[in-house]
């Protein structure tokens, strides 16, 4: 399905309702000294109400967008969505100033209403966001994009309320590779699919390879991956858009954990020597020169590039134990960042830059948690059976993971703070999740 450029799906209106491209919204009808929804982990959160009344315009596919709208929100865990039939006020125009009382009276804080039309060139859908309590717009803007694409242009609007709200980006409008698992467990089928990040438009893109760690490539539609047959594992790269394959090569030594920088062109990852320690190094993708960052006698795996590119954090046994380490994307002298009780392993930067999550295991327990890149601040989100292998939000906001659940790997998701944790609907058994970057 052909997927729009974003910056196509943009356009801004003002609060006048005058359209026009880069127009935003006046700087009156934004101002807030703090946003409706308080992210900051920590005491006693409570989700904000809000009403999301079906767009107006073309009843049905108002009435689905709004469903996946509505959808998003809830699973974000920052929002109590309103039922429709408490409403005792009725949207009649996108364009006028609701009743703020009839929607206090329901104990709405928020408000979104939109409208939505199809027209020659395609959809066409407006969405104006309100504080109630302030009797306010604090956001307006206009979508528009291809008709087969109005479920991704429910997530686009999905993020322009959860930004207006919480003053940070959102993460709908975004995509989740994994290894979806089919069959009896000693003969399991491991594929590599993809899906939008509600689990809608699942998609196939390996058939009967095993294949292990998908990644995203930051910078365009491609994802790295592992794929075991024949004598060694090989890393491949995927190209979403035409579905072509490239073969990155044969290594002096079995090849682990690939990961592009944030660049794009370039892959980190761990090559096994013949004496079974593994080392760190870096692929350049148009030359396919290899460069090592790391050497000895040492067990050096599953790295992760700083969003800037500047620094790499990876596990590593070199002090005795399995522990994270940060260093140059260079090279150089590693700096140890954990020393809790147990194992560290899977280490990956936020997007923000803030935090490192990691998979912990303490007295065979398995968790998911964060910690500053420095080390500080350690906090566990979640523990559960073989609870492994975070991924981002593109906000960094939200984590996704896998974990068995019944003898068997499933996907789950959870908010920075530790609150909201959800299992993730895939068709069948699923692991080692990849959040996208936002859609471009």
């Amino acid at each position: 399905m052909h997927r729009p450029d974003r910056r196509t799906l943009l356009l801004f209106f003002a609060a006048s309702s005058a359209v026009s491209a880069g127009l935003r919204v006046p700087a009156q009808a934004q101002q807030r000294e703090r946003p409706i929804v308080d992210i900051t982990p920590g005491g006693n959160f409570q989700p904000v109400p809000i009403a999301i009344p079906d767009l107006l315009g073309d009843a049905q596919l108002g009435r689905e967008m709004a469903t996946v709208i509505k959808a998003n929100l809830e699973r974000s865990g920052y929002f109590t969505i309103l039922d429709p039939r408490s409403f005792v006020d009725r949207i009649s125009d996108v364009n006028q100033p609701p009743n703020f009382q009839s929607w206090r009276v329901i104990n709405a804080q928020a408000l979104g209403v939109g409208a939505v039309q199809r027209g020659g060139s395609g959809l066409v859908a407006q969405i104006r966001v309100y504080d109630v309590l302030q009797t306010r717009q604090i956001d307006g803007k206009q979508f528009t994009t291809s008709a087969e694409n109005w479920r991704r242009l429910a997530h686009i609007v999905s993020d322009a309320i959860y930004t207006a709200l919480t003053g940070i980006g959102g993460y709908f409008d975004s995509r989740v590779a994994f290894v979806d698992e089919s069959g009896p467990r000693d003969r399991r089928q491991k594929r590599l699919a993809i899906m939008d990040q509600d689990g809608a438009n699942v998609r196939y893109l390996t058939q009967g390879q095993l294949v292990l760690t998908p990644r995203f490539n930051p910078q365009n539609n491609q994802i790295t991956y592992m794929q075991f047959g024949g004598e060694d594992p090989r890393v491949f790269l995927i190209d979403l858009q035409s579905g072509q394959r490239q073969n990155l090569g044969t290594f002096s030594g079995m090849t682990f954990s690939p990961r592009f920088a944030p660049d794009g062109r370039r892959l980190v990852m761990s090559i096994l020597n013949q004496d079974g320690n593994s080392n760190l190094a870096i692929m350049d993708l148009g030359s396919r020169n290899i460069t090592r960052i790391t050497s000895g006698a040492q067990i050096d795996t599953a790295a992760s590039f700083a969003p800037d590119g500047s620094r790499i954090v990876f596990e590593s046994d070199r002090g005795g134990g399995q522990q994270l380490y940060v260093m140059g994307a260079g090279g150089g002298a590693p700096n140890r960042i954990s020393f809790g009780e147990g194992r560290y392993s899977t280490p990956v930067w936020s997007p923000r830059g803030d935090l490192i999550a990691f998979t912990k295991q303490t007295r065979g327990q398995f968790s998911i948690g964060v910690m500053t890149p420095e080390g500080q601040r350690e906090r566990i989100l979640t523990s559960g059976f073989h609870a492994e292998g975070p991924t981002w939000a593109p906000n960094g906001q939200v984590l996704m993971f896998f974990k068995e659940q019944g003898g068997a790997p499933r996907l789950f998701s959870i908010d920075v703070s530790g609150r909201f944790e959800r299992q993730v609907a895939t068709p069948n058994l699923a692991s080692d999740p990849a959040w996208s970057p936002l859609l471009t």
